[in-house]
């Protein structure tokens, strides 16, 4: 398994376009081009563009798996819609907009699933819902990739937080690759483990290594 990577390729407007009127109604005014530009800040050297584009071909290709694939999809779409590495409250400040976005389009009934599903990427506590495993698996698939891509995933989180220094950093960094690898299990949803859990252990454990040579 490896992370889908398509660097020539760009978020799709009419899918987006597309994804609302599925969802029953119409994308707010300016909403892509709010979300394109939040995407592409010089800041974000993982949590991009590239990463939303991985993530919904993951989506793509287990599209059969979720119940509300839809709302999968536009929770996919903006859950790190907000995102700065000296905030705490990204995911919550994303859920935020997209309830917004939801109101400006006649389609509140949908925030508070949307919010739910959003939230779960915080990946502090176990999913409630099959969706919502899906999503943070889809999440976390770069943990499952090839090694090289993997390096590449580890120095674009380091560029994200250049401004903490060097040996807090490895230290910091270390301490959540050591909680992820106490987790009796990274992935939740069997499909996506029986292929993902083995290498993304294996990455994990390289990488926590590096850190503490």
């Amino acid at each position: 398994m490896h992370e889908p990577n398509h660097p020539s390729r760009q978020l799709d407007p009419i899918r987006w376009q597309q994804l609302w009127l599925r969802l029953g109604g119409s994308a707010p005014e300016n909403s892509f081009a709010e979300l394109q530009a939040a995407y592409r800040q010089p800041s974000r050297h993982y949590h991009g563009e590239q990463h939303i584009l991985a993530c919904l071909a993951h989506l793509d290709r287990y599209r059969a798996l979720a119940a509300q694939p839809d709302l999968l999809e536009l929770a996919l779409w903006l859950h790190d819609l907000v995102y700065d590495s000296r905030r705490q409250d990204n995911e919550a400040a994303s859920a935020a907009q997209a309830r917004l976005w939801l109101e400006q389009a006649g389609l509140e009934a949908l925030a508070a699933k949307i919010e739910a599903l959003i939230l779960a990427t915080c990946h502090q506590a176990p999913a409630t819902s099959p969706d919502e495993a899906l999503l943070v698996d889809i999440d976390l698939a770069i943990l499952a990739s090839a090694p090289a891509v993997y390096a590449r995933y580890e120095a674009d989180v380091r560029a994200e937080y250049a401004w903490v220094p060097e040996p807090l950093f490895r230290a910091g960094r270390a301490r959540l690759l050591r909680e992820f690898l106490a987790m009796p299990r990274l992935y939740q949803r069997d499909e996506l483990a029986a292929g993902w859990e083995k290498p993304a252990r294996e990455n994990l454990a390289a990488a926590l290594s590096r850190l503490e040579d």
